[in-house]
């Protein structure tokens, strides 16, 4: 019984972890306005989240207003790494943008645009 238990167990990890996305993780943004920072994404409901975890600047880590804040949210995949219909906030600017992402490997092409006017970062995976 006990090995029967530790099966299923074992089955019910590796299923959740085979529908893991693979963008979830830790990524690194581009410096924006002298500061960059860590943001975490990670499912939430359907889509994705990227929520921001740590916070640096010209002189190393500081604790920023901005952590635990949604920098990306309503990211939903459209396979081969490609996301879209998201929304990303821009801190130094208080802007939300219609986003979409592009990964390839361990880059993470963020992009996003109000009207016209679009922005583009690369962000790079932490872990």
């Amino acid at each position: 019984m006990g090995t029967l238990l530790s099966a299923a167990g074992l089955a019910i990890l590796a299923a959740t972890s085979a529908f893991a996305d693979p963008v979830a993780g830790v990524w690194k943004t581009q410096v924006d306005d002298g500061a960059y920072a860590y943001v975490t994404m990670s499912p939430c409901g359907a889509k994705l989240c990227g929520v921001i975890s740590r916070t640096f600047n010209s002189t190393g880590e500081y604790k920023s207003a901005n952590i635990g804040k949604k920098l990306v949210w309503d990211m939903q995949a459209k396979g081969s790494g490609r996301y879209k219909s998201g929304k990303i906030w821009q801190p130094a600017t208080d802007k939300v943008f219609k986003s979409k992402m592009s990964l390839s490997g361990n880059t993470l092409k963020v992009s996003g645009c109000v009207g016209p006017i679009c922005r583009k970062q690369t962000w790079s995976r932490v872990n």
